[in-house]
């Protein structure tokens, strides 16, 4: 008989393919497979030829590229070296998780599928494609798809003889237990000291403790929405960056959320653990010191102010010794009471905090083992960086919009990281933040001589004022911005800046104020009114085309625009526009790099 191993591996950008991986795994467990759930660039890739069973997590960010767990993963699947036939072992089923509202919805687990093909793999389904925006979630398409694919797999390998599915009223052990410790050695607390993080090249497991050196709103108070330029200071870090480069943060839950959820659980803060895994070979959380105390594991670790999956209700169930309670939970967990999750918990943005205390019989309940199970790992943040080293060494800036909206609950929505910086001080004396710097995705042309042409609405425009600034260090000129934002007044960022860099003659600015007339203007509208200019850089100039700001309706306006510029200056028809943009992609002359 085969042997019964079953590997799950995922790309998660937000954790929600990494939570749909770890609920195939407890699924596997259940039908007596030996299980491991990995991110794929965790998981060693020369591995893959020897594997009998696998089943791949897929997420799809920005425009069709993958997630960052996956990246290396993905430049070795498609190295064109690979035989046909390395991977003709292997049985597989791609499960995606995508929005299609974005153009190029699950691009990755399409793109994926077809390659694991190629390679001579067999795929016991067809690619799933999980979908956001369907009323009840990516869940609509992962359960009947699911349920398909035990079907299909337990036949291939059934279980082993007097051995039958472990039913769901038996609680799967936790994947760690908590070792509690005596006395607390020296060293527990988990802030690692910056002398043994500095002899490491900054990274996610090291990450580097850079000052705040300022933290201005560049939004006039009035403005509704709060923007900060803040300014970090990497001396002796040995950070490097160019311009497209991304700063990677990993924020931390506020000091009066920790001290709710210690009491709402009973919890010492001051208390020092060691996790030891449940089943051996399961690797210990690498972000997660030890010795480590209860404080560092709900400060920078647990993210408590995340929305609740399901698997989130379906363990707590399980701890519940309130009958009420627990129905309520076991209903939010069952495939018929997600419209019910969706109203209690998506919608309004209702954090797991907030869950814990409306279930509090239950919370006070929860076994300590379980935590990790429980509750995900605290996601780094992402931000362009919106300075550069030549115009300022050994500092850093990012442009940042603070999150805060209103829902139906009585308190406003903060975003964690963003609310966490913005509080902020230098006035306050050493305000560190862990940081690191990782290759952004735009590359700006080497050669001197290129114009670009860069279009940034709000914060959209945090890259290009590092390139500006880079090409200006550089004596470039040739730099065309396309800035969007409300008003001019309000929120037109760093405008000071930008006027005096147009009056040197270093940029060509166009700017679309949309609420300072009656009819609303956008960079789309400029980019149209000024086709001539666009299409004469482009044709000859060889000019390359910059896009950055919110995912949603912009870069599809954009591109519209670009296309209506190619028709009427060009003279081109509708499919030569199109496919001209898509000659300026493939050829890096138009690049993108868009958010939700």
């Amino acid at each position: 008989m085969a042997e019964r191993k079953l590997l799950v591996l995922f790309g998660s950008q937000t954790g929600t393919a990494q939570d749909t991986a770890e609920r195939i795994g407890r699924e596997a467990k259940r039908r007596r497979f030996h299980c491991r759930v990995e991110a794929l660039d965790s998981y060693p890739v020369a591995q893959l030829i020897q594997e009998l069973l696998v089943v791949f997590v897929c997420a799809t960010t920005g425009q069709g590229d993958p997630p960052d767990n996956m990246k290396n993963f993905w430049r070795f699947i498609f190295r064109k070296n690979l035989p046909p036939a390395s991977l003709c072992q292997m049985d597989y089923a791609v499960l995606g998780l995508g929005d299609s509202s974005y153009p190029k919805f699950n691009f990755v687990a399409k793109k994926l599928h077809k390659r694991l093909q190629q390679l001579g793999a067999s795929p016991i389904l067809p690619v799933a494609l999980g979908d956001d925006q369907h009323d009840l979630g990516p869940d609509a398409v992962v359960d009947p798809w699911l349920l398909d694919l035990w079907g299909r797999i337990l036949p291939l390998y059934p279980l082993p003889p007097g051995l039958g599915i472990i039913g769901p009223d038996v609680l799967l052990p936790s994947k760690f237990t908590l070792h509690f410790l005596e006395e607390r050695p020296r060293g527990c607390g988990g802030d690692q000291s910056r002398q043994e993080a500095a002899r490491q090249p900054p990274s996610e497991l090291h990450p580097f403790a850079a000052q705040v050196v300022s933290n201005l709103r560049v939004t006039a108070e009035s403005h509704f929405q709060d923007v900060r330029l803040i300014e970090f200071d990497v001396t002796g870090s040995g950070i490097e960056y160019s311009a497209g480069d991304v700063l990677m943060i990993q924020p931390r839950n506020a000091p009066e959320d920790v001290q709710q959820f210690c009491q709402l659980l009973r919890l010492d803060p001051g208390r020092c653990f060691v996790l030891k895994p449940s089943e051996p070979g399961t690797p210990l959380p690498a972000h997660l010191p030890q010795p480590c105390t209860i404080q560092h594991l709900v400060a920078c670790y647990l993210d408590i102010s995340c929305v609740p999956r399901r698997s989130f209700f379906e363990l707590l169930a399980w701890f519940s010794p309130s009958e009420l309670e627990r129905e309520k939970l076991q209903e939010f967990s069952s495939a018929q009471g997600q419209e019910e999750l969706y109203g209690y918990c998506n919608r309004p943005r209702r954090s797991t905090l907030e869950v814990l205390c409306d279930f509090p019989h239950t919370t006070c309940a929860v076994p300590l083992d379980y935590l990790l199970d429980l509750i995900p790992r605290i996601q780094p943040r992402a931000f362009s960086i919106a300075s550069s080293m030549l115009a300022l060494p050994n500092r850093l800036q990012i442009l940042l919009a603070v999150v805060q909206y209103k829902t139906r609950l009585s308190k406003p929505r903060r975003g964690l990281c963003s609310t966490w910086l913005a509080s902020l001080s230098p006035q306050q004396g050493d305000v560190r933040v862990p940081l690191w710097v990782k290759r952004g995705g735009m590359k700006f042309p080497a050669e001197p001589d290129t114009p670009i042409i860069m279009i940034g609405p709000g914060t959209g425009v945090a890259p290009f004022r590092a390139a500006i600034q880079e090409r200006v260090a550089h004596g470039r000129k040739g730099n065309y911005l396309f800035f969007g934002c409300r008003q001019k007044s309000k929120d037109f960022y760093c405008g000071a800046e930008w006027q005096e860099l147009v009056k040197s003659g270093h940029l060509t600015l166009f700017t679309a104020f949309s609420r300072d007339q009656e009819e609303k203007i956008y960079v789309q509208h400029r980019i149209r009114e000024n086709k001539g200019l666009v299409w004469d850089l482009l044709s000859r100039g060889n000019a390359h085309i910059y896009l950055a700001g919110n995912a949603k309706q912009m870069p599809a306006a954009v591109a519209d625009a670009l296309k209506s510029v190619f028709q009427f200056e060009g003279d081109l028809s509708p499919s030569e526009a199109e496919e001209y943009l898509t000659a300026l992609e493939r050829s890096h002359r138009f690049q993108m790099e868009t958010w939700s």
